[in-house]
């Protein structure tokens, strides 16, 4: 598979544009489906979760295969996952999008954000949320569950496709998390979707000046009078320029 590495001037454009805008972005590209479903933010942290895939992968427990013991193996996929997800990187959790019993805790966390991941997100859900939620790294889930992820899941496969929240997530796409929810961005589509949605932006920026102005919508948003993008051009220069 063609590896499609995140640039620093991709990412910091993520870093600033929403998940709705990019949902538009992909939607004109014919990907639908692409906005994780039913998972949100354990709190804000004041700017986008941006960073490229590193996957875990949950299948339905079996009861002799998931007693307490298993998490003594330093091998055991859930941990291993965590010491191995590269730095800058989003941990995401295929969880079957079953919060009973939850896909990691808080020391799990605290040790992905000590190794510099970038966020997590699974479509299950997180023991000691409320102790998640206080750490200086974005975490989405569904809810908070208390249960050891061993009681319904088990960890089985690391960083291969998964689906999470009905969305497909291959390893290395990017994954952008804003206040609302969270899109996953073809690797290969990063640096044009950033382009594109920072353009759309601006615009919108734009748009909401002139509104808040008592403009109306018709030939505004979308643009279908000329004289509104000349004017955003000039609106832009002189943005720029301060």
């Amino acid at each position: 598979m063609t590896e499609y590495p995140l640039k620093p001037e991709t990412r910091a454009q993520l870093e600033k544009v929403s998940v709705a805008t990019l949902c538009t972005v992909m939607y004109k590209r014919g990907l639908r489906n692409q906005v994780i479903q039913d998972v949100h933010p354990l709190s804000r942290k004041g700017k986008n979760m941006v960073g490229p895939a590193f996957t875990l992968r949950y299948m339905p427990a079996r009861e002799d295969r998931n007693q307490l013991v298993e998490f003594r193996n330093p091998k055991h996929p859930q941990r291993h996952a965590v010491e191995m997800c590269p730095a800058g990187h989003v941990m995401v959790m295929d969880s079957r999008k079953s919060a009973y019993a939850a896909s990691a805790g808080d020391i799990l966390i605290s040790r992905l954000m000590a190794r510099g991941v970038a966020g997590v997100v699974t479509d299950g859900g997180f023991r000691d949320a409320m102790n998640i939620a206080e750490l200086d790294i974005p975490a989405y889930h569904n809810r908070p569950a208390s249960l050891t992820n061993l009681t319904t899941n088990e960890a089985i496969d690391i960083n291969v496709p998964v689906g999470c929240g009905d969305a497909p997530v291959f390893p290395g796409d990017i994954l952008v998390g804003d206040d609302d929810s969270i899109i996953v961005i073809p690797a290969h589509l990063a640096d044009e979707a950033a382009e594109e949605a920072t353009a759309m932006t601006d615009y919108e920026d734009f748009v909401l000046t002139r509104v808040n102005a008592g403009a109306s919508i018709i030939g505004l948003y979308p643009a279908t009078d000329k004289s509104n993008l000349d004017d955003f051009e000039k609106w832009r220069a002189e943005r720029d320029a301060k």
